[in-house]
């Protein structure tokens, strides 16, 4: 069997991308070329990736192409994409191709079997936290790349229910495979706690509350600060003095820059850290020094933070909406998003009982234990064969 694996959104391959889809695709085909010698595979990656990065995927049985999107991408990015696109598919003779984003746009007039990876529609279900352009672009795509699959994935039960619902798609032909977790980048960090706390300027003298994830309205920021606020006074009413941060680790995504201000006027901005865009190798740290983790979004495709929390046994207050209760199962507080108080409560129970975040942590290190990339991988492998 000749698979092709549309790997477009690895756009790093020498870091295994940090996070996202890109994380997602590189350790799917890192896994499929280590259980597959049988098959061939042609991995199609974008222009801009150098050779030389992915000699990493190089196999007998493992040829990479380049999508030759370069020289009129500026001019004709539509027609291109069809015309060159889908001839650069057809010459492969593939038996399948799978992309691991509906948002990397296989070619309408491509007629070869097409297996299309859905991570989440957030777009449909809370579309008010996009850019209305991003909305319009977004769903257009989708819809096309969902009523062009021979095969979904979904890497939820969440998200396999959605597609359902919004494109009246077969169900019989989605199949849930769950994402994994590569426990290589949460060992033990080499970075010092002292020396990571000193760079995103959080004082180690105070407890910390951790949120890891992009800045943006779906990440539930605004009200995050609002439980924050009330957890401090509540706080201040039974101590002597304020003790928490509140550690914002993410890039700048839609609307980052507002956030800062309204910190400012909740009256939090001193004790509120935005930390950027964190490497892996000062993941770790930030994690196991943090006195609980909190991740209150309004939609999750499948919640990978989660997994990390899990991971450096970091306890967890995560929301009870898509997918995000089936990943955390029972090893994470769930609280529901739209409600302040809830989330108010929850940071108030995990800085009183020790016990209680004991229990978390413990619980965590089972969950973690259910979701590996080998068993994706093998999944995958047997979604191709059914096709």
């Amino acid at each position: 069997m000749k698979i092709g694996i549309d790997a477009r959104t690895i756009l790093n391959p020498e870091k295994g991308e940090a996070i996202g889809i890109g994380h997602y695709t590189y350790q799917l085909i890192r896994y499929l070329l280590q259980i597959d010698q049988e098959n061939e595979y042609v991995l199609f990656f974008d222009f801009r990736v150098r050779e030389k990065d992915v000699k990493k995927f190089t196999k007998p049985n493992v040829k990479i192409k380049f999508y030759p999107f370069s020289d009129y991408k500026k001019y004709l990015p539509g027609a291109y994409n069809e015309i060159l696109g889908s001839a650069t598919l057809a010459k492969e003779h593939l038996d399948v191709i799978h992309t691991t984003s509906p948002l990397s746009r296989i070619p309408i007039s491509y007629r070869g079997k097409t297996i299309v990876t859905v991570h989440d529609l957030a777009i449909y279900k809370v579309p008010e936290v996009f850019p209305k352009i991003r909305r319009t672009k977004m769903k257009a795509t989708l819809s096309l790349m969902v009523n062009k699959a021979n095969k979904i994935i979904t890497v939820s039960e969440s998200t396999k229910k959605d597609v359902t619902e919004i494109f009246h798609y077969p169900e019989k032909d989605i199949q849930v495979v769950h994402s994994g977790f590569d426990k290589r980048l949460f060992e033990e960090p080499k970075i010092s706690r002292e020396k990571t706390l000193a760079q995103y300027g959080v004082n180690h003298n105070k407890k910390y509350i951790l949120f890891l994830g992009t800045i943006e309205p779906i990440k539930n920021i605004t009200r995050l600060f609002e439980a924050f606020k009330n957890f401090q006074d509540q706080w201040l009413k039974k101590n002597k003095e304020k003790e928490y941060q509140l550690v914002l680790a993410g890039k700048n995504g839609w609307l980052a820059s507002e956030y800062k201000q309204i910190a400012k006027n909740i009256g939090i901005a001193k004790d509120v850290i935005f930390t950027g865009y964190v490497v892996g190798d000062e993941l770790v740290p930030l994690f196991k020094n943090a006195d609980f983790f909190i991740m209150p979004s309004l939609y999750e495709g499948f919640g990978m933070t989660v997994l990390e929390a899990f991971a450096t046994k970091t306890p967890a207050i995560v929301s009870n909406v898509s997918s995000i209760p089936e990943v955390a199962g029972e090893a994470a507080l769930l609280v529901d998003p739209w409600n302040v108080k809830d989330i108010t409560e929850a940071m108030m129970n995990f800085s009183q009982n020790e016990e209680l975040k004991d229990k978390y942590r413990k619980l965590g290190s089972e969950q973690l234990k259910k979701f590996n990339w080998e068993k994706c991988a093998r999944e995958t492998l047997a979604i191709y064969k059914s096709i």
